[in-house]
């Protein structure tokens, strides 16, 4: 890279990064289904703007105050993918950020009284607010069952909500031979959950799911929408689950080596720069993306220790590309991320939803 920058820092190479915005896209097209990719992941207003000039519908958040960036940016079609509960403060945001001109936002519920106090609170506000009914596919997190959706959407419609359909997370997916079968899943509870609103005197109009290790696997026919956030930049995870190749990995934490203490590869990008998860079966706490064989194998605050497995040691000083094992979580440690194409500096976003958590 041409530029000397400070490290640890977040690169994203743009090339890279409009290749995987226009892939997804033409997956979705393939499959006729509407892509509303989820923002918690870029947390970037620039980034949600190609993607929607990409042929996004909208986007998802993950949050109330995620919908007040974006919407603040200009987006005005966003989804809260989760089963908002809204007390008289979440109500009073919501009902000002449904104020503002052109914005539409649907809320996901799984319960009855959620859906009380989402009426009590905020109500239709002249069709701009909508839900969807949550339903389980697998991940066991949120969710009813599915052929329970059709008694929630009727009681959600009773108490004067406008309910738009279902939709589910196949959070499954994200385990070794697991893509496939989070598909199977989510296909079959989608399926059973519309019929159940059907039966309910309720027409879905929006069947939404999708993950990013999933979105390739989707079935046709049953889903409306699709939901992928992790694809933008990859990370490692990807990477191992084979969701992601490593040449469309388009975001890593330049790091900088500080150290060869104990004849090994010292880096100053701790879990503050990187994030901390990893998986169970993950074979580190992150990749290096110019070093296949490489593993972090020691991760703390500010210093991660490296597995090498090349012949010799990069000199200190020297730079290297790390790959987050959880994108969404190493974002969200970082201010701005530096863009780049053909190694040179071209832009720095901020990332503008950075802590945006109630």
């Amino acid at each position: 890279m041409s530029v000397d920058l400070a490290t640890p820092c977040l690169v994203v190479d743009l090339d890279v990064l409009d290749g995987n915005i226009s892939l997804m896209a033409r997956l979705a097209a393939e499959h006729g289904l509407a892509l509303r990719p989820h923002a918690k992941t870029h947390k970037s207003p620039a980034i949600a703007r190609r993607q929607l000039d990409a042929g996004a519908v909208g986007l998802t958040v993950a949050t109330v105050s995620e919908a007040e960036v974006f919407a603040a940016a200009g987006c005005t079609d966003l989804f809260l993918a989760y089963p908002v509960y809204a007390s008289t403060e979440v109500g009073a945001r919501l009902r000002q950020l449904l104020e503002r001109a052109r914005v539409r936002v649907r809320v996901g519920v799984d319960s009855i009284e959620s859906a009380r106090a989402l009426a009590a609170q905020v109500g239709a506000c002249d069709g701009r607010l909508s839900v969807l009914v949550e339903v389980d596919s697998g991940q066991h997190r949120t969710g009813v069952p599915p052929e329970d959706a059709g008694e929630l959407a009727a009681e959600a419609a009773h108490a004067g909500l406008d309910v738009a359909g279902v939709f589910t997370f196949p959070g499954h997916s994200y385990a070794p031979e697991g893509r496939q079968r989070a598909a199977d899943d989510e296909q079959r509870a989608l399926a059973t959950a519309a019929a159940a609103l059907r039966g309910a005197g309720v027409e879905p109009e929006v069947v939404s799911g999708g993950s990013t290790p999933s979105a390739a696997l989707v079935h046709d026919g049953t889903l409306t929408e699709l939901r992928p956030g992790v694809y933008v930049f990859g990370d490692a995870q990807q990477w191992e689950l084979g969701s992601i190749t490593p040449d469309r990995i388009a975001l890593t934490c330049l790091a900088t080596v500080v150290s060869h203490a104990g004849g090994r590869v010292v880096l100053d990008s701790g879990s503050k720069a990187l994030g901390a998860d990893r998986a169970p079966w993950a074979t580190g706490h992150g990749r290096l993306l110019d070093h296949p064989g490489a593993r972090i194998v020691q991760l703390s605050e500010h210093h991660a220790v490296v597995d090498w497995t090349d012949d010799a040691l990069p000199e200190i000083g020297s730079r290297v590309r790390v790959v987050p094992n959880h994108v969404c979580n190493a974002v969200n440690a970082h201010d701005t991320l530096v863009v780049t194409q053909n190694g040179a500096l071209v832009d720095r976003w901020p990332v503008a939803a950075r802590g945006a958590n109630t």
